[in-house]
């Protein structure tokens, strides 16, 4: 991915986008997480997973306080160029709340909703 690639995503409002990451042999979907252009330069050059945090206003790189790393296998953009697919192997729980990913055990029931 060269500069150009990285300006010609479409950042929202807020100079972000989304990142799906998904576990690179398994395809499983490990977690949703937002970068930035910078976020996205530090991934591409570091090779381990560099987010923004929203909620903090600052990068992040994974596993820096948990120890549970995300090395960085691939990275691609949807058609829309407006969602990031980073595929990752992650050591240990990918979820802060120490579940191997974001949306296990957080199934929703499936029928008719009334």
């Amino acid at each position: 991915m060269t500069e150009q690639d990285i300006t010609s995503i479409a950042w929202n409002d807020d100079g972000l986008a989304p990142v799906i990451v998904q576990q690179h042999d398994t395809r499983e979907v490990l977690m949703l997480a937002w970068m930035d252009a910078e976020a996205l330069r530090r991934t591409l050059t570091g090779g381990r997973a560099v987010y923004w945090s929203r909620s903090r206003q600052e990068y992040w790189r994974k596993g820096d306080t948990s120890g549970n790393t995300q090395r960085v296998v691939g990275v691609a953009v949807d058609c829309d160029a407006d969602t990031i697919l980073m595929q990752v192997d992650q050591q240990g729980p990918a979820c802060h709340t120490g579940t191997r990913t974001c949306f296990d055990g957080r199934e929703l029931p499936l029928g008719e909703v009334s």
